[in-house]
């Protein structure tokens, strides 16, 4: 064997040990959508704009049809639209988050509502809102809001663990793992190709998984989630460090656990069948976008289902879509609007003033 040849050799080899890597950062649909729920618990800092769209409300309903105010809410509602889009940062921890408001109908409006959150306080500026006059000197000002007076006039106590960022993240990175790992891969998941996933430009993604549920397992996911999903994450919840985060006491835990215990199974297989006379999916799904650091950059969803009662006709037909976006993942942010302060901010005991 001549020295050219294997020089060739190790050439091949080099080039195949290169492609089998590339191949292998994509990971099986299932393994790669845990990943990246836990790497997403993991994001200190971020950039983040959402958007969720009913693209279709139908109700065939004796009481929305002979309700002319149920009729003008469905018109109001379809293709009504709600977006949110912020920047968050864990340490010091400080959000800023822009809601927006976009129904449809008679009585189409769009307004905006602003909110910074600290710590302990939650600033919300007063929208100006057509079918709600606010006073000129009120409107454009920052409500601010004491978590803590809050919880304390409420009759509770304040526990800042509610608000511990990185024990939220723990608890959802545990409850998320013991959901996905209750779901068979063959059946629920499958990868997108990138080029077919319609990522949104600047979307870079090594990988798409797609997480999907049909009328032939929707049965079965359903069984799943609350027969062997739903036990653990009690568990999870019951554990003291969770209790306190989610306000919750071992009593109601143990209350919890015992009316999941006490399902009569052959009730809830006769319900199951039933719902599948009625129920029809058209589509649910949910893309996951990962990137080259198992960061989940995009998500969007997908649902269209149709609802009818066999013996009366009646039927309700709803379908939405949204969509997450992030970016600047554990990047220094920049805030817009800051920590409100001085004449911009008016608190809730001025607002009572008012006559608020």
């Amino acid at each position: 064997m001549n020295r050219k040849f294997m020089s060739l050799m190790l050439a091949v080899l080099m080039v195949m040990t290169v492609v089998l890597a590339g191949c292998a950062k994509n990971e099986e649909p299932k393994a790669a959508m845990t990943k990246a729920a836990q790497q997403a618990m993991s994001m200190e800092s971020y950039e983040m704009k959402s958007s969720f769209i009913i693209e279709d409300l139908q109700m065939n309903v004796g009481m929305v049809e002979d309700d002319p105010t149920m009729t003008q809410a469905m018109t109001m509602l379809k293709n009504a639209e709600l977006t949110l889009s912020g920047v968050y940062q864990a340490e010091p921890q400080q959000t800023e988050m822009r809601m927006g408001i976009n129904l449809k109908g008679d009585l189409a409006m769009t307004f905006n509502v602003d909110m910074v959150m600290t710590t302990d306080m939650l600033y919300v500026k007063v929208p100006n809102i057509p079918t709600m006059p606010l006073p000129e000197d009120l409107v454009g000002k920052y409500l601010a809001i004491d978590l803590k007076e809050l919880a304390e006039e409420a009759g509770e106590e304040f526990d800042p663990a509610m608000l511990d960022t990185e024990k939220n993240q723990k608890f959802a990175t545990e409850v998320m793992n013991a959901l996905l790992s209750e779901y068979d891969q063959e059946k629920y998941f499958k990868e997108v190709a990138v080029k077919d996933a319609n990522l949104p430009e600047g979307v870079e993604a090594k990988q798409v998984v797609q997480f999907f549920v049909t009328n032939d397992n929707i049965k079965e996911a359903i069984d799943t989630l609350v027969n062997q999903a739903a036990p653990k994450i009690l568990d999870i919840a019951a554990k003291e460090e969770y209790r306190t985060l989610l306000g919750l006491t071992q009593e109601d835990i143990d209350i919890a656990k015992e009316e999941l215990n006490n399902v009569d199974q052959g009730e809830f297989e006769e319900a199951m069948t039933e719902m599948q006379q009625y129920l029809k999916i058209n589509n649910f799904n949910i893309n996951t976008a990962v990137n080259k650091d198992d960061f989940p950059v995009y998500q969007d969803m997908a649902m269209n289902v149709e609802i009818t009662e066999p013996e009366t006709d009646e039927s309700m037909k709803i379908a939405v879509k949204g969509s997450t976006q992030y970016s600047k993942i554990n990047e220094p942010q920049t805030f817009v609007v800051g920590i409100p302060e001085g004449d911009n901010v008016v608190t809730l005991d001025e607002l009572e003033q008012m006559g608020w």
